[in-house]
């Protein structure tokens, strides 16, 4: 297919989220372009992974979802756990792939977190009043009552093997050497009030293995989940992308 074609952005969710958080995002930009933003295996209602759930598992079932969807030319936006997959999938350099977008992304180095806070968060699967507490704790800027429901629901809807299989292994896997194979233009994007990680996690971890000029962005006053707090600048931020990868 010519380049001409719509440049589709394939959005892949947080953990413990679902596809719809970019919904907003998906409004702001059309009708320019198209935006897909699937539920990964275990999260959203959506069932596990064929493969199991390793981070290459999941970037097996991205790259199947991309074939069903005919798209021939994409950018994958990666958003924290996404953020891990979509890079494992842009390491092999898949056909159409144009660019790759991190938002708050989880390294692909092991994910810096405590086995204390690893612990506590596996006892909190299936908890409301958890839920309720990661969503204050995850997000900096004010969000309407509905949405903030909406993060807790999909935080309970979540399987307990895909739970932990992400806590236990996946947040676990060290994909550095492999980076040296993502050769598309690529950008992170970063809360400065992010409490899960912080954009220096970013700027230690996964900028260095990016290619030379890969900008880190950063935006004021918000948290972890950019696609709930900070659609507007998300959505500009991905749209000045896609004009200069054309």
């Amino acid at each position: 297919m010519p380049d001409s074609n719509p440049l589709t952005f394939v959005c892949l969710h947080y953990w413990a989220g679902a596809g719809h958080e970019f919904q907003a995002i998906a409004d702001l930009l059309t009708p320019e372009y198209r935006l897909v933003s699937p539920n990964l295996g275990g999260f959203g209602g959506a069932p596990g992974p064929l493969g199991g759930y390793s981070v290459d598992a999941y970037a097996d079932e991205v790259a199947a979802f991309i074939q069903t969807q005919g798209l021939h030319r994409y950018v994958l936006v990666g958003h924290s756990m996404g953020g891990k997959i979509a890079l494992a999938l842009a390491a092999r350099q898949p056909k159409g792939l144009r660019g790759l977008v991190l938002l708050s992304p989880s390294p692909p180095s092991p994910e810096p977190m405590t086995d204390e806070d690893r612990k506590a968060s596996q006892q909190a699967w299936g908890q409301r009043i958890r839920a309720e507490k990661t969503q204050q704790k995850i997000t900096a800027r004010s969000l309407p009552e509905p949405v903030q429901q909406r993060i807790v629901e999909d935080n309970l809807s979540s399987s307990k093997a895909a739970w932990d299989a992400w806590l236990l292994h996946g947040s676990r896997e060290n994909l550095a050497a492999r980076m040296c194979e993502v050769r598309v233009p690529c950008a992170i994007v970063a809360g400065d009030q992010d409490a899960v990680m912080s954009p220096s996690v970013h700027g230690l971890e996964t900028l260095p293995l990016l290619p030379e000029g890969t900008p880190l962005e950063i935006v004021p006053g918000a948290g972890h989940l950019l696609p709930y707090e900070a659609p507007e600048e998300v959505a500009a931020l991905l749209r000045a992308f896609a004009e200069k990868i054309h």
